[in-house]
């Protein structure tokens, strides 16, 4: 890969970081807090109901999008954004009006200057606080279940029907904080870019991956690289190398409900860390096996092509929070939350 790939990856890595370890900070507050949505963790029929929504919401935006009604959608997910940020917010500030206040700027910020930065900022945010609430909403079986059927339900909309692919030349224009948008250049401008609607040039803007070609050229001339980057820049421009790609949020998210039901639910001692007291072994190499899913990841986007990003990053997930389980001394039954059924 090239510099400005690696920048790019890097970059992606940090977002990645920051939710996990964000969402971890967050569950013991949501926790205390009364933030659990549903009566009983241990349902696995929660899983189906949630993956019931989000097909339900999937169709709802596509038909949205064939009729013209692009807009509302993104009111409806700023509105979304600004709500998942009140409840972080609330859970760090002992003000609620700063709470509020701080929310409803993420919203604004959103509508009125969606620069990369600040749909990249916002989507860590958003992204942390929703998995924290599913994390300690789902118990360890609904968690790995959910993960399971959305990792197949990924790869099935992706490569099979590719009605998540339509679905992201929907969104991509809307400049919302459903895709994480991973820019190679320090020039780079969402604002400025025009997105080609061409379905093999986009990923899936909620659960899969962009490797789509550029709909920019870097400015080799700006003023924050320096000499050596421009150069670099110029170079991958005139070689055809993108100067953006992008990755659902729900990449981000929906393996970190597994890190984070696993530092909530699992029986594993904590492993002491001071701002992290939820963090024990499952839950940590959680995080390694989603780290390692990303790699793979990122070595196919940067390939070209539009992947699915849920199946190696869920499936990373997964099976780091079973090895980590094993290696606390959890029963693997007791790992998988059958336990009660046995």
């Amino acid at each position: 890969m090239s510099r400005r790939a690696y920048r790019g990856v890097a970059l992606a890595a940090l977002i990645f970081l920051v939710v996990q370890v964000g969402a971890l900070a967050l569950v013991p507050t949501f926790f205390e807090q009364g933030y659990q949505t549903v009566e009983d963790p241990s349902d696995p029929t929660n899983s189906l109901l949630y993956i019931g929504a989000i097909i339900v919401m999937t169709a709802f935006m596509l038909a949205a999008f064939k009729y013209d009604l692009d807009q509302l959608i993104r009111l409806v997910i700023v509105f979304t954004s600004g709500l998942l940020a009140w409840y972080v917010f609330a859970a760090l500030v002992p003000s609620g009006l700063v709470a509020i206040g701080l929310s409803v700027g993420v919203a604004v910020a959103l509508l009125v200057y969606p620069e990369w930065y600040v749909i990249d900022t916002a989507g860590a945010l958003i992204g942390a606080g929703a998995a924290a609430l599913f994390g300690i909403s789902f118990g360890l079986l609904p968690a790995i279940v959910l993960l399971s059927v959305l990792a197949v339900y990924d790869a099935i909309s992706v490569y099979k029907t590719k009605h998540m692919l339509d679905l992201a030349e929907g969104v991509m224009d809307l400049r919302i904080p459903v895709v994480l948008v991973i820019p190679t250049t320090l020039s780079y401008s969402i604002l400025d870019d025009e997105f080609a609607r061409d379905a093999n040039e986009v990923g899936d803007g909620e659960n899969a991956t962009d490797g789509g070609e550029p709909a920019e050229t870097a400015d080799a001339n700006t003023e924050t690289e320096t000499a050596n980057d421009a150069n670099d820049d110029a170079e991958d421009s005139e070689s055809g190398e993108r100067d953006a790609f992008f990755i659902g949020l729900g990449d981000a998210v929906m393996p970190t409900v597994m890190v984070a039901s696993g530092a909530f639910f699992s029986e594993a001692p904590s492993l002491g860390v001071g701002a992290l007291p939820a963090l024990n072994l499952p839950a940590l190499l959680a995080m390694v096996g989603t780290f390692a899913g990303f790699s793979g990841l990122m070595w196919a986007v940067m390939k070209g092509r539009a992947h699915a990003g849920l199946p190696l990053l869920n499936g990373g997930a997964i099976g780091g929070y079973l090895v980590g389980s094993v290696v606390a001394g959890v029963p693997l039954v007791s790992a998988l939350g059958l336990a009660p059924y046995l």
